[in-house]
C-alpha cells in the first residue's frame, strides 16, 4: 500500500491537494481535521487528553489502512507542536515495516500567499485556523517547526501550480 504523507503549513493547499490526487488516483483521502474536528468536541486543543485521543486515532486509521486492501490513502498533516515527534516517527518507520510505502510530499507557499488563503470559506468550513494575527504569532512562536519531518521526497510550491497539476506531479514522482 502507498501513503501519501501530504504535508505543509496552514494554507499551502494540502487538502485541496489531497483532494484531486484522490480523484486521480482512487487514493483514500484522510483529511487531519476529521480527527481533529471529531476530538474537539470532547476536549480543549493541545490538552494531553486532546493529544492522546488523536494520536491514537490518527494511527488506528493508518494502521488499518494495509489491512482493509486499500491500494493507497492521502494523509493531510500540518506540523505543529501539539503532535509528538513519536507520532511522526511511528509512520516514517512502523508503517513500512508493516509494507506500506511512505512518500512524503512538502506543500509550501509564499508567506503572502499563506496570508491571502487564511480567511478562505473553505478553512472556514473545516474549522481550520484563519486568523492571520494568530498565524503569525504561532509561526514567530516556532509552532511549525515540530514535529521534524524525517524525509521528504518531493517538495512543490502550490502557489506555482493549479491543484491538478500539482496532483499529477505527485502521482508521477511516487510511480502510481
Amino acid at each position: 500500500m502507498h501513503l501519501v504523507f501530504l504535508h505543509g503549513a496552514p494554507a499551502t493547499g494540502k487538502y485541496t491537494v489531497g483532494r484531486e490526487l484522490a480523484a486521480l488516483t482512487g487514493f483514500e483521502l484522510y483529511h487531519n481535521h476529521l480527527v481533529v474536528d471529531d476530538v474537539l468536541k470532547r476536549h480543549a486543543f493541545g490538552t494531553p487528553e486532546f493529544v492522546a485521543e488523536r494520536d491514537a486515532a490518527w494511527r488506528a486509521h493508518l494502521s488499518a489502512a494495509p489491512r482493509r486492501g486499500l491500494a493507497g490513502l492521502i494523509f493531510t498533516f500540518n506540523p505543529e507542536n501539539s503532535v509528538p515527534q513519536d507520532f511522526i516517527d511511528w509512520v516514517f518507520t512502523a508503517l513500512p515495516a508493516v509494507g506500506c510505502r511512505v512518500f512524503s510530499v512538502q506543500l509550501v507557499a509564499s508567506e503572502a500567499q499563506i496570508l491571502a488563503r487564511l480567511g478562505s470559506e473553505q478553512r472556514r468550513q473545516f474549522g481550520k485556523l484563519v486568523d492571520a494575527e494568530l498565524y503569525a504569532r504561532l509561526a514567530r512562536a516556532g509552532a511549525f517547526d515540530v514535529p521534524k519531518i524525517p524525509r521528504t521526497d518531493l517538495v512543490l510550491d502550490t502557489a506555482a501550480l493549479t491543484p491538478e497539476s500539482a496532483a499529477r506531479r505527485i502521482a508521477a514522482a511516487c510511480a502510481i
